[in-house]
C-alpha cells in the first residue's frame, strides 16, 4: 500500500459520511465503481462524453477570472 493512499481515502470517506450519509462500513463495502456512480450519476463508465455535454461543462466551467490569460 503506497503512502499516498490512506489520506485520500480518509477524505473520500468523509465526503461519502457528509454527501451521502454513509457510514465507515458503508464506504469501505463499496466499490470504487459504485461510489463514482453514485458521486457522477449521469457519467456512464466506458461510454465517452457526448460534445454537447462537453460544450456545456466548458461554457459553465470557464475560467473567466483572467488568471489563466492562455486558456
Amino acid at each position: 500500500m503506497s503512502q499516498r493512499f490512506g489520506p485520500g481515502a480518509v477524505r473520500l470517506a468523509g465526503l461519502a459520511a457528509r454527501a451521502l450519509g454513509w457510514r465507515p462500513e458503508d464506504f469501505w463495502g463499496a466499490t470504487p465503481a459504485e461510489l463514482v456512480s453514485i458521486l457522477v450519476p449521469d457519467v456512464q463508465l466506458g461510454q465517452p462524453m457526448a460534445r454537447d455535454d462537453l460544450n456545456r461543462m466548458m461554457e459553465r466551467d470557464n475560467d473567466r477570472s483572467g488568471r489563466y490569460p492562455d486558456a
